[in-house]
């Protein structure tokens, strides 16, 4: 039984300290060090899975899209059971280690503690099970019993596509992941800073799952060195977890200019670096004055970046308000709620600004020196417009545009195969994950748009037990959290 009383034995939420901004600012390593050997550490993560109350019910289990079993594990790491607790944790999640890290937590804000007191720190609690779990050896491969004789294509190796092809693997089929880049990963390996999270995190699933037999295929992009059809030829079945990397444009007047990027680019660049690859001609922010449009994740990302790199200045520009410090009214318990928030990387360093509506782009000799702004106005009809007579110009020698992404990368797929695309640039699936081509199906942001790891996660899991089913004749074992139709407070 859990401790009824724990959320009024500790009331405080309190997180382990992350390395001191100075010392972290120097290097690439992850934010938080993982000390699993500091009893202190431990301790203080147990007192606080011991705030979760085990409601009747657990709306967290509604704010996380994985169905995660966040009371069981929650009383089990009180205890200390960390075996049971990892068990618990794969039981919904394949990847625990990295939502643990990167998931903006969407079961916090649906925790029941929520709404009088600060929520459980879930997310915590959960990182810190795969963590001690990897430490005791308390992860190993899980081996199909039998195999099926049937094989699958999984296009893309980020959160979607691994768990999608750890779940068809130990099913028993074989499984083949293909990745356009030169490593496994996907945004995970060259989208996600390492200060966020380490790529040995990822090289250590990926051990587990190569021993458990799924094949790992980089450095070969469907639609290019295989055609479409010819994937289809070989394989039984096929899932599409490409992601939506179609950036969202800024079509302003100098856009042309040099020194202007999409967000991913210069991540990417930087994250290869990183990595000890050979990027020719980086886009470095070294010595620049950097501005950041759009402040979320993937603007967070690039300021941490950025400071890093030893940028000038860096300033991130957002077109609306800035969001109030608590719950406001039109977004109640148990909705995620949008609320300001200071990421580690604005901890860093960096300025945000705040109702600030890019005009144009400014430039001399055919490089960005500036950026033309204005206040935001919001019009009765909801719109946002520059107000006149309030532009003002920030000095600019590099730019990077994340605003998010409007689709999935269709063309091959459409052109060569026939794939149906929907109006929002993504594949067109129906509620059990097929497209309209027999044996292939879609997950994650493929097919349902920019979104949260966790549902990356579920959608690939899910559609692995479609997948399942379609090879074995309509029935799976497999787990099936979700349909491509699922709404969600969280969406």
């Amino acid at each position: 039984m859990v401790d009824h009383r724990g959320f009024l034995k500790v009331r405080e939420r309190e997180l382990p300290a992350n390395r001191p901004v100075p010392i972290r600012l120097m290097d690439w390593r992850e934010v938080h060090e993982y000390r699993l050997d500091n009893p202190d550490e431990e301790g203080l993560v147990k007192r606080q899975a011991g705030r979760c109350m085990d409601c009747g019910i657990p709306f967290c289990h509604q704010g996380c899209p994985l169905g995660n079993l966040i009371p069981d594990w929650n009383d089990l790491t009180r205890r200390g059971q960390w075996g049971d607790a990892i068990d618990r944790l794969h039981a919904t999640n394949n990847f625990p280690e990295f939502t643990g890290r990167i998931c903006p937590a969407p079961c916090e804000s649906a925790c029941v503690l929520g709404i009088n007191q600060d929520p459980v720190t879930i997310k915590n609690v959960e990182v810190t099970i795969a963590e001690e779990a990897f430490w005791r050896g308390l992860v190993t491969p899980q081996v199909p019993v039998r195999l099926t004789g049937f094989t699958v294509a999984v296009v893309g190796s980020g959160p979607a596509g691994l768990a999608a092809a750890q779940q068809l693997t130990r099913a028993g089929h074989t499984v083949a992941v293909y990745e356009r880049d030169d490593a496994i990963g996907g945004l995970l390996r060259y989208g996600v800073p390492d200060f966020k999270l380490d790529k040995g995190v990822i090289d250590r699933r990926l051990a587990q799952m190569s021993a458990e037999g799924t094949r790992f295929r980089p450095g070969v992009e469907i639609g290019k060195d295989i055609t479409w059809p010819q994937l289809r030829a070989r394989y039984d079945a096929v899932v599409v977890a490409t992601g939506a990397q179609v950036p969202r444009e800024l079509p302003l007047p100098g856009r042309e200019l040099a020194g202007i990027h999409p967000a991913m680019e210069y991540l990417h660049q930087a994250n290869a670096v990183v990595a000890g690859r050979d990027v020719p001609d980086q886009i470095t922010a070294q010595g620049k004055h950097v501005i950041v449009i759009g402040g979320g994740d993937t603007g967070s990302d690039c300021v941490g970046t950025a400071l890093r790199q030893g940028a000038a200045s860096v300033t991130t520009l957002a077109i609306g308000k800035q969001p109030p410090t608590e719950r406001p009214a039109h977004q109640p318990w148990p909705m995620d709620p949008t609320v300001f928030e200071v990421s580690t990387s604005y901890e860093e360093g960096g300025e945000r600004d705040y109702l600030a509506s890019t005009v144009s782009f400014q430039g001399s000799d055919g490089r960005v020196t500036a950026l033309r702004v204005a206040r935001t106005e919001y019009l009765p009809d909801g719109r946002r417009v520059p107000a006149g007579g309030t532009e003002r110009d920030i000095p600019a020698d590099l730019v990077l545009i994340a605003m998010g992404f409007t689709g999935a990368e269709t063309d091959t797929l459409a052109a060569q195969a026939g794939a149906g695309v929907t109006p929002r640039g993504v594949v067109a699936r129906s509620d059990d994950y097929a497209t309209n081509l027999p044996g292939v199906f879609v997950a994650g942001d493929a097919g349902r748009g920019q979104s949260l790891i966790v549902w990356a996660i579920a959608e690939g899991r899910a559609a692995a037990a479609s997948v399942d089913a379609y090879l074995s004749g309509g029935e799976s074992e497999l787990p099936t959290p979700i349909t491509a139709s699922t709404v969600s407070l969280h969406p």
